[in-house]
């Protein structure tokens, strides 16, 4: 059974959970998981939310749906598990981590510390079948992503938006600009970082963000 983590968010999304578009969604996640390879294995499916809480949250970055290769996806946007090789995204992320931070390029692809410190990494789906980029759009998760969006737009405590991507951007009108930031651009895909992503500088700008606001700012270094 498909269940939220133990933490605040529970307490913010049960009544989504129990919607009857959820149900139905959650019994079609179940039964692919039962008759196909789907990613993020069903027990990370709600890692974003186990790892960083409602209250905790300080910076989200958006992506469109989890990595359609076997190994990669855990439930974490961008993120991989340390030894699996980094997907073209994330290296043209670390292109521009390292530039913009002046940090040493990571060794891994392991978001987890990121995640730890207050950064929501979400995606707008969160499962996709093996093999097939964007297969669950449309079953319901953008209902339940938006409703994410929204509860932590609503929120008095200032929170940076990162949209990397059209589904991603899509969110936007969720986002309430006169209290939170919002960064948007291209997906970082090698088809698109080179129109707009890279210099964008999304890890500076959010610290800067973060500071002008009284909150301590993001490490955004991956440590070996």
């Amino acid at each position: 059974m498909i269940t939220l983590p133990d933490n605040d968010w529970s307490g913010h999304l049960n009544d989504e959970l129990s919607k009857p578009y959820m149900q139905k969604l959650l019994e079609t996640i179940e039964a692919q998981y039962e008759e196909a390879a789907i990613y993020p294995p069903k027990e990370h499916l709600f890692a974003a939310l186990k790892f960083t809480s409602f209250a905790n949250t300080k910076v989200v970055i958006l992506g469109q749906d989890p990595y359609h290769g076997h190994g990669q996806a855990h439930g974490l946007s961008f993120s991989v598990q340390k030894g699996v090789k980094l997907p073209p995204s994330l290296r043209n992320i670390y292109k521009e981590l390292v530039e913009d931070m002046g940090c040493e390029l990571p060794a891994h692809g392991y978001l987890e510390s990121w995640a730890r410190q207050g950064v929501l990494l979400l995606n707008t789906v969160l499962t996709v079948q093996d093999g097939k980029p964007a297969s669950h759009q449309k079953l319901g998760w953008e209902t339940f992503t938006d409703k994410i969006i929204k509860l932590l737009s609503e929120r008095e405590q200032p929170t940076m938006f990162v949209l990397w991507g059209k589904h991603a951007q899509d969110k936007a009108k969720s986002i309430d600009t006169n209290k939170h930031g919002m960064i948007a651009s291209v997906h970082p895909s090698p088809l698109a970082a080179r129109n707009g992503f890279f210099g964008s500088k999304p890890f500076s700008r959010a610290n800067e963000f973060l500071i002008e606001n009284g909150i301590q700012p993001i490490d955004w270094r991956i440590a070996d």
